[in-house]
């Protein structure tokens, strides 16, 4: 299996995504520019967090509009596994991948800090290595993380079972206390309708290591990497 990497100008977390992918699960992984068209070597895209283009407009405005993103529909539509954190969660809802936007955190300052995500669907690619109602502890670090879509949408997210992380306490509670950013329903990450692309506000990046803080961001990188190989084998 091998992960790909995106660098837009702007973009600050793709060296830890890198390192993960490299030195921890010590998988082949490669950074691909933003003008870059060609993925067919890859099996997963990562799109880091950072402010793609400075975040002119509005965060993703732009980047939706490098010709890597016309090559990640297809790469979509194949099936093949996307996931963009932060800023590229911002990037998957501006390009139509993924339904809704995030906006400004509903208190209006940046959040770097420590939360707690409970799993709400763990029969996912990015969830299977996880048990349903499971909580982890990943750090955000944004300002535009407050997840908005109209209600018919959401009534279809929540009822197709799209929504995998939910902000809650340590005890696994979803309360207006434990939601950082104000986001609908206190979600924190989704997939599209085919399940192989996720978007999510939290960093599981930073969170590999205990020498960081933690591991709990393992759980996710091992889910796509479990489903991968179940796939290969013709599981």
């Amino acid at each position: 299996m091998k992960f790909g990497v995106v660098v837009f100008p702007g973009t600050w977390s793709d060296v830890d995504c890198y390192e993960v992918i490299d030195q921890v699960l010590k998988y082949p992984v490669q950074y691909v520019w933003h003008n870059e068209t060609d993925l067919s070597d890859y099996d997963c895209i990562i799109l880091p967090g950072g402010f793609s283009y400075g975040d002119f407009l509005r965060p993703g405005a732009i980047a939706k509009f490098s010709p890597v993103m016309r090559s990640l529909q297809n790469f979509s539509e194949q099936g093949k596994t996307i996931i963009g954190i932060c800023n590229g969660f911002q990037i998957l809802c501006e390009a139509g991948l993924l339904p809704g936007v995030l906006l400004p955190n509903d208190h209006l300052q940046f959040r770097c800090q420590w939360v707690n995500l409970k799993i709400e669907n763990a029969e996912s690619i990015f969830t299977n290595e996880a048990e349903k109602g499971e909580v982890l502890n990943i750090p955000i670090s944004h300002g535009e993380g407050n997840y908005y879509v109209d209600d018919e949408t959401l009534k279809v997210l929540e009822s197709e079972n799209r929504v995998l992380f939910r902000y809650c306490d340590r005890l696994g509670d979803a309360n207006v206390d434990s939601n950082p950013n104000g986001s609908l329903n206190n979600i924190a990450g989704i997939i599209n309708e085919s399940g192989n692309v996720l978007g999510m506000m939290p960093h599981p990046e930073r969170c590999c290591d205990q020498l960081i803080g933690g591991e709990d961001g393992l759980t996710i990188f091992q889910s796509i990497i479990s489903s991968f190989a179940l796939k290969s084998s013709g599981g």
